[in-house]
């Protein structure tokens, strides 16, 4: 009886102990399975906030992109972003957030100030990053796994404006008013201003700014008083819209040239486009090109998000799509390490051409900075429209 009951005994705990196995597999197993099938992307951006246009576009647009690859049914993605409000300290502790999730690859930081905090702690971490729109120079400077999709500030979107003011003789006196406290207005105004004086351009005034100010009578009066046909603007939309809505009341109408940081602003809650009625930027995407893939990216963001894409949209639509591109030639799978995808990024990214929504050939240099061409592009009727 005793070695009856000692075996029916064992034979209970052999089979609680399989169930146990079983559910673990079932459960545990299936869990890991399911996201060791898919390589954890994440990035910061604004996604509230003053430039919370720029972060939900990036957003937006890398989503686009992981759900056409998931659907594929090849490499899958994971994609998760954290709200960094446009500020470096809370961009750092989104970064901390997604490296406990498990963060192997990285979009970065959507705009500058938070790119710089986040780019550092990346680069110590060894966990590579493509941004798609942080384009000072400092975020991949020193950096050797920080890479940008967007042009730089210095040298390339800077002096390209200055040559193509130059190239297309758009104004006879230049005028430029700057934000002196910020990295992306300050490099985009030191590169203009060297490529200007390279080219001979006559810049007659400068004026400056900085942060919470907002009344620019003081700084239009100066490029009126100066003469200046055509004013130079390198910062982001915000400011911009209140110096077109000042600088109509005082009755002072000069040409106005942009940067990519004034693309969000025909968007922007409670300002009046006609207001932006003819400024000029240069860009590398335009949403009304005929291309098959841009019209693509437009009617599905439309479909979703009700509303145009704007260039940082596609640059984080890219950016997917190039991590797409750089994995399967690596031979890459999602159970590697940050560490190990990050050498081999690196090896990819340094040695790929790229075509995508933001240019055809693109190609990036051992320093992170990518090569691709700009396009000049006009506000007109309450949309962007190729100059070139």
């Amino acid at each position: 009886m005793k070695h009856t009951t000692m075996k029916k005994m064992i034979a209970f705990a052999l089979a609680t102990v399989m169930l146990v196995a079983l559910c673990s597999c079932g459960g545990g197993n299936g869990g890991e399975s399911a996201a060791s099938e898919a390589f954890k992307l994440g990035g910061t951006g604004p996604l509230t906030g003053g430039a919370a246009i720029y972060g939900n576009a990036a957003k937006n647009g890398a989503q686009i992109a992981v759900d056409e690859i998931n659907a594929e049914g090849g490499i899958q993605f994971e994609l998760k972003y954290e709200d960094d409000a446009h500020d470096a300290e809370k961009a750092v502790n989104a970064y901390n957030a997604l490296k406990d999730w498990g963060m192997q690859i990285s979009l970065g930081s959507v705009t500058s100030a938070p790119a710089n905090a986040t780019s550092a702690e990346g680069f110590a971490d060894r966990i590579f990053s493509l941004t798609p729109s942080a384009s000072a120079p400092t975020v991949i400077e020193g950096k050797d796994n920080m890479f940008q999709m967007c042009f730089l500030d210095y040298p390339t979107q800077g002096g390209a404006s200055a040559q193509y003011i130059s190239d297309m003789a758009l104004g006879e006196k230049i005028g430029i008013i700057w934000k002196n406290d910020e990295d992306y207005s300050t490099g985009l105004r030191n590169s203009f201003v060297d490529k200007a004086a390279e080219l001979g351009l006559n810049v007659v005034a400068e004026s400056t700014f900085t942060e919470g100010n907002n009344d620019f009578s003081v700084q239009l009066t100066e490029m009126q008083n100066a003469g200046a046909d055509l004013v130079f603007l390198p910062m982001y939309y915000q400011p911009a819209s209140l110096i077109f809505s000042q600088a109509n009341a005082m009755g002072y109408a000069p040409k106005w040239f942009g940067v990519d940081g004034m693309d969000g602003i025909l968007t922007m809650e409670g300002f009046d486009p006609t207001l932006a009625e003819g400024v000029m930027l240069l860009t590398p995407f335009n949403a009304d090109s005929t291309d098959e893939a841009t019209q693509a990216f437009v009617a599905k963001y439309q479909e979703l998000y009700n509303e145009i894409p704007n260039q940082f949209a596609a640059d984080a639509y890219d950016c997917v799509y190039a991590y797409k591109q750089a994995l399967e030639a690596a031979g890459a799978t999602p159970d590697m390490t940050a560490e190990q995808l990050n050498d081999l990024m690196i090896e990819q990214f340094t040695s790929m051409s790229f075509d995508g929504l933001t240019g055809t050939g693109m190609t990036w240099d051992s320093t992170g900075a990518v090569s691709k061409s700009a396009h000049g592009m006009v506000i007109q009727d309450g949309a962007y429209v190729g100059l070139d």
